[in-house]
């Protein structure tokens, strides 16, 4: 029961996140023309590994 809550909390945070990066866009296209990058890629490919390795280790 635990893996499911834990499966499923992780599958929102990366839906989440995802909408975040979205609304993020014009954000980050701004600082990246004034030199800097926003982690938000980094932070969707941790995420989504974490959900695929629960995923995995359900099977």
């Amino acid at each position: 029961m635990k893996s499911r809550v834990y499966r499923a909390t992780l599958f929102a945070l990366y839906q989440f996140s995802i909408a975040i990066g979205i609304v993020a866009m014009p954000i980050a296209l701004a600082a990246r023309q004034a030199g800097f990058t926003l982690p938000i890629n980094r932070l969707l490919m941790r995420i989504g590994e974490a959900y695929e390795n629960a995923q995995s280790t359900m099977k």
